[in-house]
Parts: structure tokens; C-alpha cells; sequence
């Protein structure tokens, strides 16, 4: 933990350092709007599930929103996951500063349902978790690198809390709150259409942090690799997969790898929808938790 926070403080500077600079070159004279949109549509991505751009479960190299390096994005975006025995809900909204930072909030209520009854908690008991996320680009260009097999590469943190301390520690738990710390490259091929993106995460979080961090079974970060590709069908439309493997820290229930399947819908590049087939494996005590994820973005 001493050195992921050693990590976010250099990350933190880096990050204010790298948007300083951007805004000293910015001449509103010549280009008159600080939300120019310049970026191609898509190239955003969407909002994965703690709040960050990119895929689905996935947070990409690519900095949210179409800001190019004289100006800034943002948006904001709510989705919803029908499970069998669950439902899912996020919301939260991040901003790209100049192509080089990307600052986002998200707060996910899983709502137990059923299950809740099951496990003693109540039918539709909740538990809440809010992220704060930053993320820096450190070198490369996903998009006008075209030239060059170099990807786009971004160092990223994620701050979590959950609401839920005494029932995580509970079921064995060590912590109600986590940082996550990343490294993620991503590469555009522009004539294929293709995006590819490789994500190194550490991390000790149960369910992403909705069952709390660390565990009776493991209490340590571990490196887990996660994947993501997509594929733009025609301009407005691309599908896309993710794949993420996920620590398994608690003797009260098995923790499986997330993957997902979508389909985005980017009707400008101010309003996007995204559909999407996911599976979470088992949560708690229920297994086999597929189901169907909507999610909606708007942004400036």
C-alpha cells in the first residue's frame, strides 16, 4: 500500500505538471474554442465500468472525451446490468484535460435482490461503491502514430471506498477501501478499423472493490492482466470485446475472470449508447452471472 501511495503522489504531479504544460500551449486566439472536439468519433471509447474510458471492464490508454491537445473533454454516463440474481447501477461523469489527463468519478450500487435475503442482509440490500480515477499519458500517440507500431501508453490509479465496512469484514475482508494502479497500452490501426488495448492492473480488490479488498484466503496485490479489442464497423458503430482476470482473495466465494462482448452506438460525439453481453461468473453465493449491461454517455 506504501508503495501504490508513493506511486499516486508521483502520479499526481505528473499528471498536474503534464496538463500545465498543455494549457501553456493552448492559444484560444487561433483555435477560439476550448472544446473543440477534434478527435476522430469513437476514439474516446466508452465508459468501462469504474467510471474510466474504454471498453466495457476494461479502462483503455486512449483519454476520454475528443479534446485534442488545445483543449478539453467531458461527459457523463449512467449504465445498468441485469443479472439473475443481481442488478447493477453506475453513475459518474470524467473529463480529458488536452489529451494528456483524464480525471473521472463513478459511484456502482450493486443491488442484492433476492440474494440478499439469502445471505441474512435483507431483500435488496445494497452496497455502494465510489471510484475516483485519474490517468496520465505517458508517451505515444493511438492516433496519429500511424507510421510506427509504438502504442499510446497511460499510467492510471483508481481510489475506491465502499459503504459497506462491517459486512466485508464479515466475510473476510481485509479493507472497505483500495487503490488500484495500472499501466495501459493501446494501438489504433486506422486502416483496418482496429483497436487493440493490453492493461496491466495491481490490485487486491473483491468484485472490483464491492466486496471490499483483500481477503482470508489473499491480502497482497497481484498483477492481472486484462484485454480488450475493437473493431468499427462502419463510423458510427463498432464491437468490441474485454476480458479481465481478477484476483480470488476470499474463502466466502470464488472470484472469476469478467469478459463481455458490446456493441456502441456513437450517434455524434456528444451522445453514445452501448449494449453489451457480460459475464461476472460467480458473486457471493450465485453462479453463472450472465446477463445484458445498457449504458449511455453524453458528453461536450
Amino acid at each position: 500500500m506504501r508503495c501504490l501511495t508513493i506511486i499516486a503522489l508521483m502520479l499526481l504531479v505528473l499528471g498536474y505538471a503534464a496538463a500545465v504544460r498543455a494549457a501553456e500551449t493552448v492559444n484560444l486566439s487561433d483555435n477560439g474554442d476550448l472544446f473543440d472536439s477534434g478527435r476522430l468519433l469513437g476514439t474516446g471509447g466508452v465508459t468501462e465500468v469504474e467510471g474510466q474510458g474504454g471498453g466495457g471492464v476494461v479502462p483503455w490508454a486512449l483519454i476520454t472525451g475528443y479534446g485534442t491537445r488545445d483543449s478539453i473533454g467531458a461527459n457523463g454516463h449512467y449504465s445498468y446490468v441485469y443479472l439473475p440474481n443481481y442488478q447493477l447501477h453506475s453513475f459518474g461523469a470524467a473529463t480529458g484535460l488536452f489529451n494528456r489527463v483524464e480525471l473521472s468519478y463513478s459511484r456502482t450500487t450493486l443491488d442484492t435482490g433476492a440474494t440478499g435475503k439469502a445471505l441474512g442482509l435483507g431483500a435488496g440490500y445494497t452496497i455502494r461503491l465510489d471510484t475516483l480515477g485519474m490517468k496520465v499519458k505517458l508517451f505515444g500517440d493511438a492516433i496519429y502514430d500511424q507510421d510506427t507500431w509504438l502504442p499510446q501508453v497511460t499510467a492510471g490509479l483508481q481510489f475506491k471506498a465502499n459503504n459497506r465496512g462491517s459486512l466485508l469484514r464479515a466475510i473476510g475482508a481485509r479493507g472497505d477501501e483500495g487503490v488500484d494502479g495500472y499501466l495501459a497500452a493501446s494501438k489504433l490501426f486506422l486502416s483496418e478499423s482496429l483497436l487493440l488495448n493490453a492493461t496491466l492492473r495491481m490490485t487486491k480488490a473483491n468484485q472490483t472493490g464491492l466486496l471490499g479488498f483483500g481477503g482470508d484466503r489473499l491480502n497482497a496485490y497481484r498483477p492481472q492482466p486484462e484485454l480488450s479489442a475493437a473493431y468499427l464497423v462502419t463510423r458510427q458503430i463498432a464491437v468490441g470485446a474485454d476480458y479481465r482476470f481478477k484476483p480470488d482473495n476470499l474463502r466466502f466465494a470464488h472470484e472469476n475472470n469478467w469478459a463481455d462482448v458490446f456493441v456502441a452506438y456513437f450517434f455524434n460525439k456528444h451522445i453514445s449508447a452501448t449494449l453489451a453481453f457480460v459475464d461476472l461468473g460467480t458473486i457471493t453465493i450465485r453462479k453463472n452471472q450472465e446477463g445484458v449491461c445498457a449504458s449511455l454517455q453524453i458528453g461536450l
